[in-house]
């Protein structure tokens, strides 16, 4: 076994790189990382940004995100202290919708590890796709799906709308590729038992070596849980290779995404979960071990 690691932390820098090869017992982690999001406000000096634009994100999503959707504050029946995301009805610069994205780009990223969330989501209903996800850090030199893309949260797909499943639908994905027009990309679904927008928060994993990505959904309450995603990185000779893309730093993503092409809704008098008010997504914790 051959274990590596590298530090770096300036004011506004956390760089985690590890090498760990896989072998018959678990790996014992440390956490090298977390925010717990105790402060007064989100701690945009050294962890986190915040997007605003109306991009669509690529998938036709619906919302503009905007500074003022992202907050600090406390979920009222835990009573814990969380980040919030909050999407709402509301026409801001030409968008039908509002929302917030959070980044950790230049500011707190990993190569392997393991990479976790505890997040209370909102009821998708119909139209809205919360996301637990990260991105190659050279992104602005390499561009998407170049960068690399590691999908540890996904929900709202339109398979679970078309089945009424939208409360235990879920998915972990990768993407990669030369070019948009070489994309490829892997997708995993899964159907939980219970719900995962039962009023209560979950905890969303990535476990990332040199051979493998996999992700599995309540560690801590069910430790033998066997994953919903795992996919072999250990073959990288070509930039077909699952594993090409998947060898370098990313950065952490958090975002309540509003239409678009993940749940095929278009029109956002169609999105059932705000026609009765804002949703909120709560993001109780977010750590890194090596």
């Amino acid at each position: 076994m051959r274990v590596s690691a590298t530090y770096i932390l300036p004011l506004c820098l956390l760089w985690i790189t590890t090498a760990v090869a896989q072998n018959s017992a678990a790996p014992d982690y440390s956490l090298v990382w977390e925010d717990t999001f105790d402060g007064e406000a989100l701690n945009v000096a050294e962890y986190w940004n915040i997007e605003e634009n109306g991009s669509g994100g690529g998938n036709h999503e619906l919302q503009y995100y905007s500074r003022g959707n992202v907050a600090v504050g406390i979920e009222p029946v835990s009573g814990e202290s969380c980040l919030i995301l909050t999407a709402r009805k509301e026409c801001l610069n030409g968008k039908t919708a509002t929302s917030g994205r959070v980044n950790t780009k230049h500011k707190v990223y990993a190569q392997y590890g393991k990479i976790e969330a505890r997040i209370k989501l909102p009821s998708t209903a119909d139209g809205l796709w919360p996301a637990f996800w990260m991105l190659g850090e050279d992104i602005s030199q390499e561009g998407w799906p170049r960068c690399g893309e590691i999908d540890i949260l996904e929900m709202g797909h339109s398979e679970g709308i078309k089945n009424n499943t939208q409360e235990r639908l879920f998915n972990g994905a990768c993407h990669w590729g030369m070019s948009y027009k070489a994309h490829h990309y892997d997708t995993q679904d899964s159907v939980a038992s219970y719900s995962l927008q039962d009023g209560d928060f979950h905890l969303y994993t990535l476990e990332w070596n040199a051979d493998s990505i996999v992700m599995y959904l309540d560690k801590d309450v069910h430790p033998d849980v066997a994953p919903y995603y795992y996919m072999d990185i250990a073959e990288k000779s070509t930039p077909d290779s699952g594993g090409y893309f998947f060898h370098k730093p990313f950065f952490i993503v958090l975002n309540l995404a509003v239409g678009g092409d993940y749940p095929g809704i278009y029109d956002v008098e169609q999105i059932t979960a705000l026609s009765q008010g804002d949703a909120l997504m709560y993001i109780d914790y977010v750590r890194v071990y090596q």
